[in-house]
């Protein structure tokens, strides 16, 4: 295993601290990784700082080209980030590389958007403009699960925006995102972006300082009411991508056959450790028998194992700590449901759970109403569509959702009534880079990807002119 560096104001350097991080398939140590102090994290705040305005001045062509030099570096090295992530994170070698390369592919979107100048007014008194600025410094947190990806929502747009940056990956997953910053060290000018660690003690600093304009994070819902709480005193901007608990609703005209291998797709995805991945699945009474077998099948005969392996399905879960979470979840599950495939945890290293689906279990049992983050899901029966929307609804998440029909007039007014930042139809946790994504409730502040994305890293300046 490589030396990793942290990379503050243009340079390599050792962390103050170091750290183990741990092969979640193996529970053995992968490297010792470089960990900040506090005193390193203000080095990078201030080297952001004091690269500011000369990358703010900066011209847009001039940044763009900057964003598609990152991802040729990213493709070109894609081998060895995708190793290095299946390693930390748990994920197949295919799902890696496939993040690798969508990485690659969302910083260069962004080369395609700019920020024009908007006229507002242009009459005989006055002439109104609207500008883009940018904010200052930013402070990107990264969660575990999608390590490099989910970077790649926030740093392309901050860049573009003429902002600069301090990266902290998640304590568990540092290290595939520390070497992208050994590879574009020299991409950006030095202190436009800073790559640092820890161990979960430097959020609330990097959330608190005065010289950080803007907060982006994803994450929990309770750090993310942390996160809102540590801006407060200095006003900075925010976005939150937040917990979910998203509910996928099956009509009584779907075929149980065709749409569970989607369905569970959609659950299972990264071992259903994705914020947007199908939490809840309500079936109608007509189809549920069928339903659920045919998912049990598919649950049965996924391939579980270390990422590395060919044939490989699903990983391990990322870290002990949701592992045992997960275990809670499922032994509070087999006493108010009952499990028709999977349910038991490999006698063997790794944090391993077999994919799981739990039928005649209904809302207000824990796995129904808490997010599992894992690859449990529960399956749950409804007779009226109207009622299933509003059970749906009664969660205090709103991130995703989605409607699963042949008639797809009668899925859209039904989507319409969902109470998401994104509601499916006949499919579930889709994503791109055009598309603006953000959660509702307690899921999130803000929004992130597209041009509604870019703007939250930009300050609106009107210009008023008399003439």
């Amino acid at each position: 295993m490589s030396d990793f560096k942290l990379l503050i104001g243009g340079k390599l350097v050792a962390g103050d601290l170091t750290m183990d991080v741990v092969n979640p398939a193996t529970e053995e140590v992968l490297a010792k990784c470089p960990r900040a102090s506090k005193a390193q994290l203000n080095a990078a705040v201030a080297a952001a700082k004091a690269a500011f305005p000369a990358w703010a001045a900066t011209p847009i062509a001039e940044r763009k080209k900057a964003l598609g030099a990152i991802a040729d570096i990213i493709e070109a090295n894609a081998a060895e980030l995708a190793r290095l992530l299946t390693q930390e994170q748990g994920k197949p070698i295919g799902d890696a590389t496939g993040e690798v390369y969508g990485t690659a592919a969302f910083f260069r979107y962004f080369t395609m958007l700019d920020m024009p100048v908007k006229v507002i007014d242009d009459s005989e008194n006055r002439r109104v403009e609207a500008h883009r600025k940018p904010l200052g410094v930013i402070g990107a947190i990264v969660p575990w699960n999608f390590p490099l990806i989910l970077m790649a929502f926030k740093v392309p747009p901050a860049l573009l925006a003429g902002n600069t940056l301090v990266v902290k990956p998640a304590p568990t997953t540092p290290l595939a995102t520390l070497k992208l910053g050994e590879l574009i060290k020299d991409v950006l000018p030095a202190g436009v972006i800073n790559f640092i660690t820890d161990a979960n003690d430097l959020g609330g600093e990097l959330t608190a300082h005065p010289d950080v304009r803007k907060i982006s994070f994803t994450g929990s819902t309770a750090t993310g009411a942390k996160v809102m709480a540590g801006a407060a005193a200095t006003l900075k901007r925010i976005t939150l991508e937040l917990g979910g608990n998203d509910a996928g609703i099956v009509l009584d005209d779907v075929d149980p056959k065709t749409a569970a291998p989607q369905l569970f797709q959609s659950a299972f995805q990264n071992n259903g450790q994705v914020c947007i991945a199908m939490k809840r699945l309500y079936v109608h009474e007509s189809i549920y028998d069928e339903m659920c077998d045919e998912l049990a099948k598919i649950a049965d005969a996924a391939i579980v194992g270390n990422g590395l392996e060919q044939g490989t399905q699903l990983g391990p879960l990322q870290n002990r700590m949701q592992f045992d979470k997960v275990k809670e979840l499922l032994d509070d599950a087999k006493k108010t449901g009952k499990v028709i495939a999977g349910g038991t945890v490999p006698d063997q290293a790794g944090f391993f759970i077999k994919p799981t689906i739990v039928r005649d279990i209904t809302d207000g049992a824990r796995l129904v109403d808490e997010e599992q983050f894992g690859p449990v899901l529960p399956v749950i029966k409804y007779s009226d569509p109207e009622d299933a929307v509003a059970r749906a609804n009664a969660s205090p998440y709103g991130l995703g959702g989605s409607i699963w029909s042949t008639d797809l007039d009668r899925a859209y007014k039904l989507a319409e009534k969902m109470e998401s930042g994104s509601v499916w139809v006949n499919k579930h946790a889709e994503l791109a880079p055009n598309i603006p994504f953000g959660g509702s409730k307690m899921s999130g502040i803000g929004t992130e990807l597209g041009e509604e994305g870019l703007a939250e890293f930009t300050q609106l300046k009107i210009i008023n002119i008399a003439r």
